[in-house]
């Protein structure tokens, strides 16, 4: 069986804000959060990768460069625009409270009723174009795994992977938030015996190797 490992970068600064970053904004790692992703490496050491797929945007770039340093392996790196954030159009850089105000509609589809989510009045990405440019990210990793028993890192963001792990399990768009987010410096476990869906779920939302218990602003 191929496992796939999917961690969502370290707590950034408007993470702790209540900032939405999306696919264009970003902000610096908080210096805790080096600790928190040093702490992941050690839970995931004895794991050897076979090759790590990384968004492009800084918060993940810096995130799997610190995780492989601690792991301290030679893991081939894939940098690729299918591991973005979701574009969240007009709401990116605004706080959470903001955006509940100008764009409460668009807000709770995003949040709670993502079959409901219409992004056009906030120039953003829908559900199915998200997953549609996901998808083939890990679908292509699985089937260039010849031994079907590789390890694969995958390093993106908390709303993008949400929707893209569940995806991978077969769940309905409908019903995409019915486990919750993802913990900033988590990892989620799927795993696959072929490029054919549905994937199995072994672990959602690992944290237990963090040694703060984390507040609301790490999950989303």
């Amino acid at each position: 069986m191929t496992r796939l490992y999917f961690v969502r970068h370290g707590k950034t600064q408007w993470n702790l804000a209540g900032r939405y970053q999306g696919a264009n904004g970003d902000s610096p790692l908080l210096p805790e959060s080096y600790t928190q992703i040093a702490q992941l490496a050690a839970c995931l050491r004895p794991i050897h990768f076979a090759h790590a797929y990384v968004s492009p945007l800084p918060r993940a770039q810096k995130t799997a460069a610190a995780l492989i340093a601690a792991l301290d392996q030679p893991i081939p790196t894939t940098t690729t625009a299918g591991m973005r954030e979701f574009n969240l159009g007009k709401m990116e850089g605004m706080k959470f409270a903001d955006v509940a105000k100008r764009y409460p509609k668009e807000l709770q589809a995003f949040r709670h009723a993502p079959a409901d989510y219409d992004p056009t009045a906030i120039d953003g990405e829908t559900f199915p174009a998200l997953i549609a440019r996901m998808q083939p990210v890990v679908l292509d990793a699985v089937r260039a795994d010849e031994t079907g028993r590789e390890n694969l890192l995958f390093v993106s963001h908390g709303a993008a992977l949400v929707a893209l792990i569940q995806s991978l399990l077969g769940t309905p768009i409908a019903q995409m938030r019915k486990d919750g987010g993802l913990t900033n410096s988590s990892v989620t476990i799927l795993e696959a015996s072929s490029a054919t869906l549905p994937f199995k779920l072994i672990r959602w939302n690992d944290t237990h190797f963090l040694t703060r218990t984390p507040d609301p602003t790490d999950t989303i």
